[in-house]
């Protein structure tokens, strides 16, 4: 009896801490960095250099923590699907580890630390900010209904662009956009390669994603995405007046593009994954030349 009462007993503290901390995807800050440079580009166009300190910490936490409640709403919404996929089936959801209802508490008082972070700025941006909202809670559900959840990822996790303006500027001007449709075109891009590790999965349990929809021209369409995040790229920069330096690193984000592609001509799925988290480097050699070409120029 006294071992059933013991077994019975809730999960010590820090097990259930490190499930929510597993639960918001914190162990793994790829997705923060994904999000974080194209917050970073836009911060550094609208301030046509550093930003103001306080407005970058507000949207340098705001992007870890919707990207956080962003991964809770997700595994929310794939609780039915992630216990039949094996990259995903050990997640807190998936094992009950959390609860449905747990997991929904957590992703109200991620977006809630948020908004408070945003009230801080400016009518415009916090006016945006609900738009946002709306984004990263609708977008989980979107693979059971449409092959595009990842156009869709690029909306709602690219929406700190034009808050960034908006909050910088106090306007979202023509570049904001055009920023912005880059961000969508490179997010459906790089979570395409992540989509093709899961496509043989998904296929089986009636999921939906760019990766099923593309096909046997997936790596045709890739370029195709590439090559006009790419070109949207460059009319950022011809807009926003930068110089040599930002041109050399979009030269080398490129060449890193390049590499995924040869990597991927097989499809194996560990080179996709490969492929998904080198983009980080993509990110980070566009970041580096925005900020070299404001100041070296």
């Amino acid at each position: 009896m006294g071992y059933e009462r013991y077994q019975q007993q809730p999960a010590p503290a820090p097990s259930r801490l490190a499930s929510y901390w597993k639960l918001m995807r914190a162990d793994r800050p790829i997705g923060t960095l994904l999000l974080l440079w194209p917050t970073w580009w836009a911060l550094w166009l609208a301030s046509d250099g550093m930003p103001a300190p306080w407005t970058l910490f507000v949207f340098t936490a705001g992007v870890w923590l919707t990207r956080s409640a962003g991964c809770v709403i997700n595994d929310y919404a794939d609780r039915w699907l992630d216990p039949h996929v094996k990259r995903t089936q050990d997640r807190p959801l998936a094992t009950g580890a959390v609860s449905g209802r747990q997991a929904l508490a957590l992703f109200a008082g991620l977006m809630l630390v948020a908004f408070a972070l945003v009230l801080t700025l400016n009518a415009l941006t916090i006016g945006l900010s609900f738009v946002g909202v709306f984004l990263a809670a609708t977008y989980p559900y979107l693979k059971r209904y449409t092959h595009l959840p990842q156009v869709y990822l690029g909306m709602a996790f690219g929406w700190g662009i034009p808050m960034a303006f908006a909050a910088v500027q106090g306007e979202v001007p023509p570049l904001g956009w055009v920023l912005y449709a880059a961000n969508i075109l490179w997010s459906t891009a790089y979570d395409t390669w992540y989509a093709m590790v899961d496509r043989d999965d998904d296929l089986k349990v009636g999921s939906r994603s760019t990766a099923i929809l593309f096909g046997d021209l997936d790596l045709v369409i890739q370029g195709i995405l590439y090559a006009l995040f790419f070109a949207a790229m460059a009319l950022a920069g011809q807009r926003a007046g930068l110089g040599m330096p930002y041109w050399a690193g979009l030269g080398v984000a490129a060449a890193l593009v390049a590499w995924e592609f040869w990597i991927c001509r097989t499809r194996e799925r560990q080179a996709c994954f490969r492929a998904f988290l080198h983009n980080n480097w993509v990110g980070a050699a566009l970041f580096a030349g925005i900020v070299a070409s404001q100041y070296l120029d």
